[in-house]
This record gives structure tokens, sequence and C-alpha cells, in this order.
């Protein structure tokens, strides 16, 4: 918690709650021993939509100390679908990062594993410029929101 914004983390707390109950949870997928964590119902309503947004703006806030990025980088699939509003609302750039083969263009490729198996990210080259400050957004909420700050780059994003 932030102590110098107190009335700021009231809000990112009760913003939590509100988001974490409209979530729909599905045991076992895609494979057993998975849950599922369904941010769908979230989209279906704009005022969910909009706490979710606010929620994610004052989590990069606490998390980066008031530090805003320069580029907002989705993952796909669901990343892709937070990543352009959230960056529009903080002012920065939109970056897609997507699975293999679906960007044209010279990409960079990293591979990733997942608790039902390995696949592969990528972006394209130049999309993100040396010295930007950096948040990468995820979808997957398993085990809570995570965040991680260092002097180059803030990246907030799901476990």
């Amino acid at each position: 918690q932030s102590p110098a914004h107190p009335a700021r983390t009231t809000e990112l707390a009760s913003l939590k709650i509100r988001i974490r109950s409209a979530m729909r949870q599905f045991p076992d997928f895609p494979s057993p021993g998975i849950l599922f964590e369904d941010i769908m119902p979230i989209f279906a309503d704009p005022t969910l939509h909009e706490a979710l947004l606010r929620c994610l703006e004052l989590h990069i806030l606490e998390a980066c100390g008031d530090q805003k990025p320069d580029v907002i980088v989705g993952l796909e699939a669901r990343g892709v679908l937070i990543g352009p509003s959230l960056a529009l609302r903080m002012g920065a750039g939109f970056v897609p990062v997507r699975k293999r083969g679906k960007l044209p263009g010279p990409c960079e490729t990293q591979a990733f594993d997942k608790e039902y198996g390995q696949d592969f990210f990528q972006m394209q080259v130049g999309a993100v410029k040396p010295g930007q400050k950096v948040i990468v957004v995820d979808d997957i909420i398993a085990t809570g929101v995570y965040s991680v700050c260092t002097q180059k780059q803030c990246w907030i994003g799901a476990d």
C-alpha cells in the first residue's frame, strides 16, 4: 500500500473486489488441474469494463511510483483486447504480441511454457524502442496480479 496515496489505494482495493466477483471460474479447463478465470463477463458490462481499466491504471501508478509507460504491450489474446484501451487511457503507444505466424514483416520470437505445453510469441522488430518504459498486459489470472518495477521497465500482468 502506498501511504502517499491512501485514497488511491482504497479505490484500487475496492475495484479489485468488484472485478474479481464478476469473473467466472471453470475448473479443469483447458486441462485437468487448471482453474480458468474467465474475464469476458467484465466486457459485457460497460461499468465493469471501465472499472477494469481504472483498476489497471491505478495498479500501474501504485507499482511504478507514478511513472507512466511509453508503451503498453498486449499479449495475445486478451492482452490485445485490454491493451489498446489501457494505452489510450495512459497516453501510451500500443504494441501487440501475438502467437507465432500472425504478424507480418520481421519479428522477434520468444518461446514460453504454459501449464499445458509450450507456445511462441512474436513482436514486430522495432516495435519497442530502446529506453522506452514498457508495461506488459496479459489476461491469465491463475494466482493473482503481479507487478515488477525496475529503473528501466515496469511490468504488469497476471500469473
